[in-house]
C-alpha cells in the first residue's frame, strides 16, 4: 500500500509492542514466539508507524493491523470502522499533502468497510481479486481502461477532488472521491463501466 518498504522488527521488539497489543486484541492473542511485525512510517500521520502483525502457525492465520505512536503504548487497532479512521485523525492529526493524498485514499478504502461491503481502488488488473484468472487479452483491454488516481483539482478550502476507478463486489466503475483536510472522505458521479466481474467473492466485496 505505501511506497516505502516495511520494516522487520525484531523480536525483542515484537515481544514489547504485544504485551500492550495483545491487551486489546479480540478473541486470540499472538505468540511472541510464533508472530511476525512489519512496521512502517505513515506519510500523513506525522509521529506513527503502521504495523502488519502476523501469526502464521494458526489456521487460518491470525493476523491485526495497528497504528502505534512512535516510542509509546499508545496503539488504535483496525476495525474496518470509519469511526475509527476519523477519531485517529483528530487525534494524531492527520497531515494531508500533494504528496501523500493518494497514498491517504488507498489506505482509507483499504482499511474501511461500508455497509454493503468494501470499496477497491483499482489502478490496474492488478488490484482485482479475480475468481479465475483472465485471459492476457481481457487485461490488455482494461487496463488500456483503468488508470491511477488522478488529482482534479485542490480547492481553496484544502479540498481534494480525486478521480478514481474502483470496483464494489462486482461491479467495476468510476467516481470522484473528496477529501477533507480533516481525512472525511466522500464520493459523486459515480459511473458504472463493467458488471459482473468475475472477482474472488463478489457477494462480500473481498
Amino acid at each position: 500500500m505505501f511506497d516505502e518498504s516495511y520494516e522487520k522488527l525484531d523480536v525483542n521488539t515484537v515481544a514489547t509492542i504485544l504485551d500492550s497489543v495483545n491487551q486489546i486484541v479480540d478473541g486470540s492473542v499472538f505468540d511472541p514466539l510464533e508472530t511476525t511485525i512489519l512496521s512502517i512510517e505513515v506519510p500523513f500521520y506525522k509521529g506513527y508507524n503502521f504495523l502488519h502483525i502476523a501469526d502464521h502457525a494458526t489456521n487460518p492465520p491470525l493476523e491485526r493491523y495497528v497504528f502505534q505512536r512512535k516510542d509509546t503504548t499508545d496503539f488504535t487497532m483496525i476495525d474496518w470502522n470509519y469511526k475509527t479512521i476519523q477519531k485517529l485523525n483528530q487525534d494524531a492529526p492527520i497531515n494531508l499533502t500533494d504528496e501523500n493524498i493518494f497514498e491517504y485514499i488507498r489506505f482509507y478504502f483499504q482499511f474501511v468497510k461500508m455497509r454493503y461491503g468494501r470499496f477497491r481502488v483499482c489502478e490496474s488488473t492488478d488490484n482485482i481479486q479475480w475468481k479465475d484468472e483472465p485471459s492476457a487479452e481481457v487485461k490488455q483491454a482494461l487496463n488500456q481502461t483503468l488508470k491511477p488516481l488522478e488529482l482534479i483539482e485542490k480547492r481553496k478550502d484544502g479540498v481534494y477532488k480525486v478521480k478514481a476507478f474502483m470496483m464494489m463486489k462486482d461491479i467495476l466503475f468510476t467516481v470522484n472521491i473528496y477529501v477533507e483536510p480533516n481525512g472525511r472522505v466522500t464520493m459523486t458521479d459515480q459511473e458504472v463501466l463493467i458488471e459482473n466481474v468475475p472477482v474472488l467473492d463478489p457477494a462480500l466485496g473481498h
